[in-house]
């Protein structure tokens, strides 16, 4: 299966509406994949929105985002090192953004990537901090920003 097919299957059904404003699928797909844990396909829906707006001014944003479902990948593999790497790349595109973005409050996402990057660091990456029963959620604000 084509990766564009899989995108489309992974997203078929998680269209999201908050009161007026109608999110793109990919992106409200991608919260809804990372919130059930499944980040390597959040990383992959999202990366078809940001394929098709790299040359946009929310292309860093997105790529922000893809960067932290993929140290959550690398966490879920026990892969520390890459984990924190992912981390701090994640918190450098995000932090170029305001606090509130696209419903997202990107101040606490940042927030988390520091915080656990400075964890893996601090542990000599020994410590993996990620297990099924404390991963994080991102949600949306219920009002636009």
């Amino acid at each position: 299966m084509k990766k564009n097919q899989r995108v489309a299957k992974l997203l078929a059904g998680l269209a999201a509406e908050n009161d007026e404003v109608v999110l793109d699928p990919r992106y409200a797909g991608y919260f809804a994949l990372f919130n059930a844990r499944e980040y390597y396909e959040a990383h992959d829906v999202l990366e078809d929105l940001w394929l098709a707006s790299r040359d946009q001014p929310d292309a860093l944003f997105y790529k922000g985002l893809i960067q932290l479902a993929g140290a959550f990948v690398h966490l879920q593999k026990g892969r520390l090192s890459p984990a924190a790497r992912l981390f701090a790349l994640a918190q450098k595109n995000l932090s170029l953004y305001p606090d509130q973005h696209h419903q997202l409050a990107v101040g606490q996402v940042c927030h988390l990537c520091d915080r656990l990057r400075r964890g893996l660091e601090a542990s000599n990456f020994r410590v993996n901090p990620w297990t099924a029963a404390s991963a994080p959620r991102l949600d949306l604000a219920a009002t636009p920003d």
